[in-house]
């Protein structure tokens, strides 16, 4: 058993982090501080067309998405949204996406757009400050890309190849890109990060458990239950066959109908079709039969409501008001006893629950997860296991890992036979979970939780420790990546989020753009 587990964190070692980490160690600050350059000039200036740009070349016209602070995110050809969506294009190709279809259409276009809100931002705040990057710096830099270099050097023979307009713009476009760079480091990629807390982080990845689990479907609950429920609240079942009138002026005109109604002036159904206001006018007002339990909503006080259930066949109600209307009802059928026999009505029964009292499903899920642990607490856990004729799964070894940081290994990494990956994720994301997973002794099992349509059980088998080569590695990556990533990924929210954003971008891609 121990040989296995060994193994399988030599497997995890090879995991997404440690692999982010191995580059971060071999070199962080150029890692980091290239990642603007390499991937937003690079890219621009020798992966594709300069100005005349990818994909949407031929498109004419200023599309312009949203604002920020009051400038236009527009798509112009040639400028930064339009190279980035290039750029993203070219990607999701190289990837083996089909960038032909609407919805990745959308999704491409979506990113190019918050890619340039992002862009826009940060070269109003550095304007805002007062900075700028000195013209020889920005000079160097273009002298240096591989487009205007023979045998290692500058060439102005190539440089002057270039109209002077794409020159100007590849200065320009130089100088915003050295201005983020600029950005990022001093404000962004510049945080400091204590000892101690990229320390404490680490720790937080240095206790690491196996468990095996069951779990007990809330969706189980047998039909004898729902019968037993709906016998023990067989009014919630009745039915009665109402129609209705429905005003929204005042009460004066809702009892001018209602008495113009048993005047004979009019019937019921002329005055529903002619002045109510509701989705039954139609139909003469006919609401069909209906439980006793769906009233609530249509009737909300329960004197209103308990007077309408004692009326006779052809009786009118008094008005109503119920919200911001006024309403009167008549009776077409009387209440009727609910028959428990009929597949409908049991049917009924089922979907109230679920959708109303669905604690009371869990409650005998948890009944049952309780009876299991008391029979794994004698007999064992795998005995009880085959007692309750129950699946046993397992996933492990993980540390505490709430939220599925990508720092340390996650229960999304092994997934959960029986829970889909929605599920893991949410499990992921249960602070119970968590205080149950590493609270529970070993080799004993766990007080049943709920998590989603399931009542879980853990039984934790093995707890082992992380190396210090991992947990030093974790450190690193924390104090070298893990907090600027943070940082960048919030900074991206703010931009797109706070109140100089007014983003039009799903109003304008919709409108050019829908098929």
């Amino acid at each position: 058993m121990a040989k296995k587990d060994k193994n399988a964190q030599n497997q995890e070692k090879e995991s997404f982090s440690s692999e982010i980490y191995r580059k971060f160690k071999q070199s962080p600050g150029l890692y980091i501080g290239s990642v603007v350059i390499l991937v937003l000039v690079t890219i621009t200036f020798i992966g594709g067309d300069f100005i005349s740009g990818g994909g949407f070349s031929n498109r004419a016209g200023d599309y312009t998405f949203g604002y920020y602070n009051k400038e236009p995110i527009s798509w112009v050809p040639g400028n930064f949204f339009q190279q980035t969506y290039d750029q993203i294009t070219r990607y999701y190709q190289s990837q083996g996406v089909d960038t032909s279809g609407f919805s990745v259409e959308a999704q491409i276009w979506r990113q190019a757009y918050e890619t340039t809100v992002v862009h826009t931002a940060i070269l109003q705040m550095m304007k805002r400050s007062k900075y700028s990057v000195p013209v020889k710096t920005v000079d160097r830099q273009v002298a240096q890309l591989p487009q205007f270099l023979e045998n290692g050097r500058f060439s102005s023979t190539l440089y002057n190849q270039m109209s002077e307009s794409s020159r100007l713009a590849l200065w320009r476009q130089m100088q915003e890109e050295i201005t983020k760079s600029n950005y990022y480091g001093d404000f962004v990629f510049g945080l400091l990060t204590p000892s101690a807390e990229a320390e404490f982080i680490a720790d937080m990845s240095s206790v690491m458990r196996t468990f095996e689990m069951v779990s007990f479907s809330v969706d189980a609950f047998p039909d004898a239950e729902y019968l037993s429920y709906a016998q023990r609240n067989p009014g919630f079942f009745r039915t009665i066959h109402l129609s209705r009138i429905t005003v929204s002026s005042s009460e004066r005109d809702a009892n001018n109908i209602l008495n113009s109604i048993k005047s004979g002036a009019t019937t019921f159904e002329d005055a529903a079709r002619a002045q109510s206001q509701d989705g039954f006018a139609d139909r003469g007002g006919d609401m069909g039969s209906r439980y006793v339990f769906e009233l609530d909503n249509e009737i909300p006080n329960f004197a209103d409501r308990e007077t309408i259930l004692n009326l006779r066949r052809g009786e009118y109600s008094d008005i109503i008001f119920a919200g911001d209307r006024w309403m009167f009802f008549r009776v077409e059928d009387e209440i009727k006893s609910a028959d428990f026999d009929d597949f409908s009505t049991m049917e009924r029964v089922r979907s109230y629950v679920r959708n109303y009292n669905r604690g009371l499903m869990e409650d005998w899920s948890i009944a049952r997860a309780e009876e299991f642990t008391t029979a794994a607490g004698s007999d064992g856990f795998d005995e009880a296991v085959l007692l309750f004729n129950l699946q046993k799964h397992a996933f492990g070894p993980v540390p505490v890992n709430f939220g599925g940081v990508e720092l340390f290994t996650g229960i999304q990494t092994y997934g959960i036979p029986g829970l889909s990956s929605t599920d893991v994720q949410n499990l992921s994301n249960n602070e119970n979970f968590w205080r149950i997973a590493f609270s529970t002794r070993l080799n004993t099992p766990s007080q049943p939780f709920v998590q989603g349509n399931n009542v879980l059980v853990l039984y934790p088998v093995d707890q082992t420790y992380a190396d210090e080569t991992m947990k030093q590695g974790v450190s690193s990556m924390y104090s070298s990546y893990w907090v600027n990533y943070v940082s960048e990924q919030t900074l991206q929210y703010y931009f797109i989020n706070n109140s100089r954003m007014d983003d039009r971008f799903w109003d304008t891609f919709f409108r050019y753009f829908s098929p």
